[in-house]
């Protein structure tokens, strides 16, 4: 149960809540308020009637491009209005776990207009995860083409993965998951359990560790993950940070080093559903171990560095949705590792967490009727 102790009751009709900037779209109703490091914090509610949105992303005019996971890609306007579902999009297979998943803009989107999407692949054998790219154009998702697909299909609902992060050098990470398959995510002939990167055209950097190895997938840069759907580039040092699901504990926070072995399914901190012991990472030191593990377990999704204006005592920290947690999990790095976490409860499933160009924090709610909340301080910031 959340920590119902740090919440605030106060009147929807309040309006004292003064920011650093004015705020990107305009909010409907205040959900609940929260007291957090920084002070009280305004949890206010963008829209609804998402169907489980999965990503949210800002297009450079500030409106948002959110994925829900039953298939559908929309537009959210500056008036929280939603588009009708954006044509063009893939065939997705929609189930459990599956469905439509991430998106992100080409760092160049302003000169080559490439949106990307994550999404279960249907085909031969079941599904995989698979990253493909279309230009939006007169309400539709043009050109789109798959330039990555997971081996191999796996019949199953579960463990799909599904973040996107570009490397600010020229290359993409996806993450995946092992599709509830344990023991692959040790094989680099496959991409079950593993950490990608690619060329935003999907083909493979030369230094990837594994591109001389005739028996591993080139697209890996690590592996023996179990299932990632957190990611997030650090903007100063340049490394890529991952949060990860264990199993019935054990969930892991992660800085992915090129060709490192985590472990996943030999070694956890977590335990079996049936109760069962696994072996601790300790007692297999050619893995790499987390740089942080939470029993009990946080179930992450979605992960953002924070640099906004909106909470200057929040800025240089590392924000990562919970699901099973209903929480933001803010972390402080101190290179690799954690100098300091915070946890900021809300009302619900939190699937992805994403900063505005406002300088607030945006989350999204894992539910059939989803919802896009805005965190914005309540009280003016204190004057030196």
């Amino acid at each position: 149960m959340r920590p119902r102790s740090l919440l605030l009751t106060l009147p929807l009709c309040l309006g004292a809540t003064l920011a650093a900037q004015q705020p990107v779209f305009s909010s409907h109703d205040e959900v609940e308020s929260v007291l957090t490091e920084a002070g009280p914090v305004s949890v206010k509610q963008i829209t609804d009637g998402l169907n489980h949105p999965w990503g949210i992303e800002f297009l450079p005019d500030g409106r948002m491009l959110v994925t829900e996971r039953e298939g559908q890609l929309r537009i959210l306007d500056r008036n929280g209005k939603l588009s009708r579902p954006i044509q063009g999009t893939p065939r997705v297979f929609h189930h459990g776990q599956g469905g439509l998943l991430d998106v992100a803009l080409d760092p160049d989107y302003a000169q080559n207009g490439w949106i990307y999407l994550s999404f279960s692949e249907p085909g031969q054998g079941g599904a995989s995860t698979a990253l493909g790219r279309g230009k939006l154009q007169d309400g539709r998702l043009e050109d789109f083409e798959v330039i990555f697909s997971q081996e191999p299909k796996i019949d199953g609902p579960n463990h799909f993965g599904g973040r996107i992060v570009f490397d600010g050098e020229g290359n993409l990470f996806l993450t995946l998951g092992e599709r509830f398959q344990f023991d692959p995510a040790q094989d680099l002939s496959n991409h079950l359990g593993a950490l990608i990167r690619i060329h935003p055209d999907g083909s493979v950097p030369e230094d990837n560790p594994f591109v001389d190895d005739a028996d591993a997938r080139d697209e890996i840069w690590s592996y023996g993950h179990r299932n990632v759907e957190s990611a997030a580039l650090h903007p100063d040092t340049g490394d890529l940070w991952i949060a990860e699901m264990g199993p019935l504990g054990g969930d892991e926070l992660n800085q992915p080093e090129k060709g490192h072995n985590y472990g996943w399914p030999v070694v956890s901190w977590g335990y079996h559903y049936n109760g069962s012991k696994i072996a601790e990472p300790p007692t297999h030191p050619e893995f790499t171990d987390a740089v942080k593990h939470y029993s009990p377990v946080i179930s992450p999704s979605g992960m953002v560095y924070y640099t906004g204006q909106g909470f200057p005592e929040w800025q240089d920290s590392f924000f990562i949705g919970s699901l099973s947690g209903r929480q933001l999990v803010r972390v402080e790095v101190d290179g690799h590792e954690v100098a300091h976490e915070e946890r900021i409860p809300l009302p619900d499933r939190i699937r992805d967490v994403e900063q505005g160009p406002d300088g607030y924090l945006y989350v999204i709610t894992d539910k059939e009727n989803g919802a896009i909340w805005r965190l914005e301080p309540l009280l003016p910031p204190q004057q030196g």
